[in-house]
């Protein structure tokens, strides 16, 4: 079923296009030594070359490259060999040298796919036109004074990759889906860690909106989005505003705008420069940039394993495709299952991690890179239930002592006289004390009240406190009620 917004003179359809500037994960920026750290002093990390200090010459940063190459591959894109930096031309307080180095007519990567699967199951296939390496401006701080604008430079010179998609997405569900997924492989591939609340990853949403069967409409850009939620928004509000202007029978003009997050608006920012106002043409700083091939190989041996690729191994460890989605949604969850899985029986460890340690992270206000049980012990606590020492209701209440007291489940066991009774004798004794006590019962049971089977297990477990064995317990119960 296609998404399309009604209107006053029937359904519209969208298309949607987005712009990602993700900030590449290196030590230093594109052209300089000047360090990247999030969060540094204002005008703290600058070299002369990104406050554009005349005569200074751009080195180019060869991680940034591999950064850009490794996520075209991650992409299923084409990596160009042959790729060139171009000016492009522009006057803001922001942009010291008054222009940015970037790359328009040969970018480093071309065309390649993103698959993104929507809630109801469906899949679809979102094309990359390309992916190219250029700097980031610096911020303008508006905030700070009455009368003066500020300037921080910190940002500068930070190596961006812009990756942009074709015009494929039809609704603001795709758009949300493709932005998610985006960020999740560029996050697997160490290449940008997608904080979208600290501007490391941004999108510019290109919106039209076209009558079933017609080419494209005039499309208008919302710029520096910045989250997956305020893009959905963004869409739908756009579309709203474009077919309000076409059903008025005005005409919606070719325009930067922004999105008010506040009022879930979008607002006039400038009229859409074509590429010719920008004045492009070939950095004469840098030459241009050629790739050996067998480097390209070399990166493409060393990635590491995508999303995708994971959660059909996860289906293939007997994972239901819900719980294999979950666990591969962020790189660090993928790892912290692993270690509980690893040698154990993955369906348990996969219950236990979206069971009962989520609902503690959810509990807790606490975030997988700081688990209040570590990946290890919850694995030892799956050994203990395995051979038998507890069973799982009793593993449930360790597991709680463990968050505690931050101690090792084996630990807790010993200390607690916690451990399963698995002596027959023992068993025996406490079921045909239940039994004594409820003849009544017994009675019934044998007259046909078959459910009350239950109860008798019921029973004896609490009289051991849970530590008896439950298949030993039902063992013993169908023997004596017998």
């Amino acid at each position: 079923m296609s998404y399309t917004i009604e209107g006053s003179t029937g359904p519209w359809e969208l298309v949607i296009g987005l712009e990602v500037h993700a900030q590449v994960i290196s030590q230093s920026k594109l052209f300089s030594g000047a360090a990247t750290a999030f969060g540094a002093e204002p005008n703290s990390q600058v070299s002369f070359i990104d406050a554009g200090f005349p005569g200074m010459l751009p080195v180019i940063n060869r991680e940034c490259v591999a950064q850009a190459v490794r996520t075209g591959l991650g992409l299923n894109a084409d990596i160009n060999l042959w790729s060139r930096f171009d000016r492009k031309n522009y006057f803001y307080a922001d942009l010291p040298q008054g222009y940015q180095i970037s790359q328009y007519a040969h970018p480093i990567v071309g065309e390649g796919a993103v698959e993104i699967e929507l809630t109801d199951g469906t899949k679809k296939t979102v094309g990359i036109t390309r992916l190219h390496l250029e700097q980031d401006a610096g911020k303008s701080l508006h905030d700070q004074h009455p009368t003066k604008s500020f300037i921080d430079l910190n940002r500068s010179g930070v190596a961006l990759m812009e990756i942009v998609s074709e015009p494929d997405m039809r609704s603001p569900e795709e758009a949300g889906a493709y932005l998610t997924k985006l960020r999740q492989i560029l996050r697997y591939l160490g290449t940008c860690d997608g904080n979208m609340d600290e501007g490391s990853m941004r999108a510019d949403v290109n919106v039209s909106v076209r009558k079933a069967g017609e080419s494209y409409r005039t499309r208008c850009e919302v710029k520096n989005v910045n989250s997956v939620k305020f893009v959905m928004q963004a869409v739908e509000a756009e579309a709203r505003r474009q077919i309000e202007v076409w059903e008025s029978g005005g005409t919606v003009e070719q325009e930067t705008r922004l999105f008010d997050t506040q009022r879930g608006v979008t607002r006039s920012m400038r009229s859409k420069e074509d590429a010719h106002d920008y004045r492009y043409f070939p950095e004469p700083d840098l030459p241009p940039l050629v790739l050996e091939k067998s480097w390209v190989e070399q990166l493409k041996a060393s990635l590491p394993e995508l999303p995708d690729a994971r959660r059909a191994r996860y289906v293939a460890m007997g994972l239901t495709p819900y719980d294999a989605h979950v666990l591969t949604l962020e790189k660090e969850t993928a790892a912290f299952f692993e270690t509980v899985a690893k040698g154990r029986d993955a369906k348990q460890a996969a219950n236990w991690v979206t069971g009962d340690f989520f609902a503690a992270l959810n509990r807790l206000k606490r975030d997988i890179t700081d688990p209040p049980v570590t990946a290890e012990n919850l694995g030892r606590l799956l050994d203990l239930i395995a051979d038998n020492t507890i069973s799982g209701k009793i593993a449930k209440d360790v597991f709680e002592i463990m968050i505690e007291t931050g101690k090792a489940p084996g630990e807790i066991v010993e200390e607690r006289g916690l451990k399963q009774v698995t002596d027959t004798g023992a068993i025996e004794a406490a079921v045909a004390d239940v039994l004594a006590k409820n003849a009544d019962k017994v009675a019934e049971y044998r007259s046909g009240k078959d459910k009350l089977f239950g109860f008798f297990v019921g029973q004896t477990m609490k009289a051991m406190q849970g530590k008896g064995n439950p298949a030993l317990v039902n063992e013993v119960v169908k023997k004596l009620l017998g």
